[in-house]
């Protein structure tokens, strides 16, 4: 007589591959980004300040450079397979959807009094939905304001819509200081539930 076997969702991993890998080479490549584009951005700054040389990347301008257009193409391509695959398994719909303003103020709530559960990784609640779709938004933000900023006269349509040259460079730079916000507040969530990076590196 033939057996079937039953699926069993529990036993499938958390975080199918595909996911871990474009994740920790988006990962890797954002940081590259940053710290090549702050050695970047002190070679002309926007604001009053600069950031230390000793956290920067690149050494020089020049170099700065090298390192960020490197790991750009490495974010661009990279990003667009990991959203690729997210919607063609149905992973963005089923993962971060919906999402109710009751929901994600119920959350906020009992995240800010240190009481958001994470007994179920497999499962966002509605606070992380959010960040994730805001860092996916915020990454396209950087990717096109960054466009602007390397190649400004091919791109003129989008530099208007940036509000001028100037004005994309203001935007590239607080897009970055959203995904350094994003950056920190992952890891410190990280640290407060150590087997969320257990998953994310083993699947389970």
């Amino acid at each position: 007589m033939a057996t079937t076997t039953m699926h069993d969702p529990a036993r499938e991993p958390i975080h199918p591959g595909w996911l871990r890998l474009t994740h920790w080479i988006n990962a890797l490549a954002v940081i590259v980004l940053v710290l090549s584009g702050w050695r970047i951005y002190d070679a002309s700054p926007i604001f009053h300040f600069a950031f230390p040389h000793g956290i920067t990347l690149g050494g020089w301008l020049g170099g700065a450079l090298l390192w960020h257009f490197a790991a750009m193409w490495v974010l661009a391509f990279n990003g667009l397979i990991y959203l690729a695959l997210n919607l063609a398994t149905g992973r963005l719909w089923h993962k971060f959807f919906p999402l109710r303003p009751r929901d994600l103020l119920h959350d906020l709530g009992a995240a800010l009094r240190g009481h958001l559960a994470h007994d179920d990784l497999r499962r966002y609640n509605a606070v992380q939905k959010l960040a994730y779709l805001f860092v996916i938004a915020d990454t396209v933000l950087i990717v096109l304001s960054g466009l602007v900023v390397w190649k400004s006269v091919q791109f003129p349509l989008l530099r208007e819509l940036m509000g001028g040259f100037d004005n994309a460079r203001v935007v590239h730079f607080f897009a970055m200081a959203g995904l350094v916000a994003f950056f920190a507040v992952h890891v410190v969530m990280v640290a407060l539930v150590p087997r969320t990076l257990r998953a994310m590196i083993r699947g389970r």
